[in-house]
Parts: structure tokens; C-alpha cells; sequence
């Protein structure tokens, strides 16, 4: 199988998602650890407009941004044989290398998840990015049962498969989103859903638990939005900073002395050792199968075009990650 033809969608500058241009390319030869996938789906993330925006450390003209796809393995490298061609496989992309806006995207083998049979490559296609997010943020935190929880922002992809891994796990729950998703996380047993456009969301929740303290908060907005919400924490808490980093604590030393964590999925690439990737990759896969043994759900998903693939991204971006699209390839 030689000189396989591409169609990729390509960055050329820092900008909005419409500057991407479409274009045919050569599919490079692999290295022995990689597989090269033939993608049926693609799922966009916010992730994606942002470094379309500001650009990844590493890219240059032509860089094909994107990292969530799912497919078929149609090529290997030397020492990835033991994958069977045309193995159903999502993955999340490096960063610094082309990701998934292609027809093919190139990946280390060892990075991929095998899509059980009872999962469709379109909800697969959504699944890597947000969903691993939620597990790696649901696993900073020791001890979840019967604790006070609160999933400020958890509208959003992310938000919405970690309240159900913590209800799942025995926590009790309570979330801040648009008043359009209360009665569906209500239904999935969160205790309170609060409005944030609320002038006085804060009163409004604290008002729920008796104005006592979250043992843990897992912020999906940002890290100044995070550090505002660090006195609604109780002492010895957790404080679990999903969108951005919390640089400092600014609460007093030595009172509530809260624990502080960062989430950086994409930097499973560069910093994880073989055995946290593959321990990673397996527990995707549990996951996926139990999304298809309907477990867990994943958002409504909005299945488009890939010739669509720049507007739906400047869609999701201009609505604030309130719509999850996936592009059929």
C-alpha cells in the first residue's frame, strides 16, 4: 500500500476555524511504532478552535490541527503488526503533530482505543478528548463517596460525563450550567442545578447545601473562575482546575489547607510513561463499553459534513461549547 492520497484540513496562520484550507496530500511513510487510520469520524473540541487561534508551540504552514478521531487501522509500522488491519480504533492526537482533520491521521499504536462492538465510530469519534478529561479529573481526587461535589460549568462535554462518573460513584452532586440542561442532569440524579447567569448563583447554591462547604470543586470555566470559587471549599478539600491551571492558592496558609490540581490530557503524549498510556488506553475502553451498555451517555451529538468542518468549528466556538459536533469523513 503505497503513496495513499489525503484530504486534510490545514492550518496556515493564527486565527478564526474558516482560515483552515482544504488540501490533498501525500501520506507520509509510517515509523515503526506508528499505525496510520482511516478515519470515518471526526470530533471537534474547543481545544481545537483555541490553538487555531493562538497556534501550537510546534506548528507551522500546514499543520493539520484536530484530536479526536475515530476509524479503521489501514497500515502499521514494524512494530505495531500485532494490530489486525482494519481494527476499529479512536484516539486523541499529539498536539505537536498533524492530528485528526484529515480523510488519514498518523498515531503512535500504543496510543489508540479499540471501539467495542455495540459503540458506533460517530460516538467513539466524540468520546477521547472530554471523556478522558473527565476520567483523569474524576481520579485526582482520592474519595468521592457520600462527599458534597459541586461541577461548576457542567454543560459542556467534559462537565456532563464527569457528574455521571461521580454519581455513579456515590458522590452527591451539584452543578452550575444554562437552565436548558437542569432538568436532564436533575433526571441523572444531581441534587441541585443552578443557572449561572444568575446574578446570585453562588447564594443560590451555598443556600442548597445550608451554607456549608463543597468537599470538592471541579471547575470546567477557567482558572480565575476557579480561584474565585476556593472559599466555598471545606477544610482538607479538593480543588480540581479541569480548563486552566490555578496558579496559587489565595486562601490563608494553614486554614482549610485545600488541595489544588491541574488536568492536561494532551500532555499524556509527552510526559506519560508506556505503562500510565496503556493503563490510559484500557480504561477508554471500559468506558466506551460501558457507554454502549448505556452506563453512561454522552451529549446529543450534531453529525455534519467534512467540507462543514471550519464552520461547525467556529459554530462550537461562537456558542461556547453548548453544541458537540462530530464530522463524517
Amino acid at each position: 500500500m503505497t503513496n495513499i492520497k489525503s484530504q486534510s484540513w490545514c492550518w496556515i496562520e493564527k486565527g478564526e476555524p474558516e482560515k483552515l484550507i482544504l488540501k490533498d496530500q501525500t501520506v507520509r511513510q509510517l515509523e515503526e511504532q506508528e499505525v496510520l487510520i482511516e478515519n470515518s469520524y471526526i470530533g471537534l473540541n474547543p481545544v481545537d478552535w483555541k490553538l487555531i487561534s493562538s497556534g501550537g508551540a510546534n506548528w507551522k504552514k500546514n499543520h493539520i490541527p484536530g484530536v479526536d478521531g475515530a476509524g479503521i487501522v489501514i497500515k502499521t509500522g514494524n512494530k505495531m503488526k500485532h494490530i489486525q488491519l482494519g481494527t476499529r480504533v479512536c484516539y486523541h492526537a499529539d498536539l505537536n503533530k498533524n492530528g485528526s482533520f484529515s480523510t488519514h491521521t498518523i498515531t503512535n499504536g500504543k496510543n489508540i482505543i479499540y471501539i467495542p462492538e455495540k459503540v458506533s465510530d460517530s460516538t467513539a469519534a466524540a468520546f477521547p478528548c472530554p471523556c478522558l478529561t473527565a476520567w483523569q479529573s474524576f481520579k485526582k481526587v482520592p474519595d468521592v463517596v457520600n462527599k458534597k461535589v459541586l461541577v461548576s460549568g457542567a454543560g459542556g462535554s467534559v462537565g456532563y460525563f464527569l457528574t455521571q462518573l461521580l454519581i455513579d460513584a456515590g458522590a452527591q452532586v451539584y452543578v452550575t450550567s444554562s437552565k436548558k440542561h437542569h432538568q436532564k442532569f436533575l433526571k441523572m440524579g444531581v441534587l441541585n442545578a443552578v443557572d449561572y447567569n444568575l446574578t446570585d448563583w453562588k447564594n443560590v447554591l451555598l443556600q442548597s447545601i445550608n451554607h456549608n462547604s463543597f468537599d470538592i470543586i471541579f471547575d470546567t470555566v477557567s482558572g480565575i473562575h476557579a480561584t474565585g470559587l476556593m472559599n466555598m471549599i471545606s477544610y482538607y478539600g479538593h480543588m480540581v482546575a479541569i480548563q486552566d491551571r490555578v496558579k496559587e492558592n489565595t486562601l490563608p496558609a494553614f486554614t482549610t489547607c485545600i488541595s489544588l490540581h491541574e488536568i492536561a490530557l494532551g500532555a499524556f503524549h509527552t510526559y506519560a510513561s508506556d505503562a500510565q498510556i496503556a493503563d490510559l488506553m484500557i480504561q477508554g475502553e471500559k468506558l466506551l463499553n460501558d457507554i454502549g451498555n448505556s452506563k453512561f451517555n454522552l451529549r446529543d451529538l450534531n453529525i455534519s459534513d467534512f467540507e462543514q468542518l471550519p464552520r461547525h468549528l467556529a459554530e462550537l466556538k461562537n456558542n461556547n461549547s453548548e453544541i458537540k459536533y462530530v464530522i463524517k469523513v
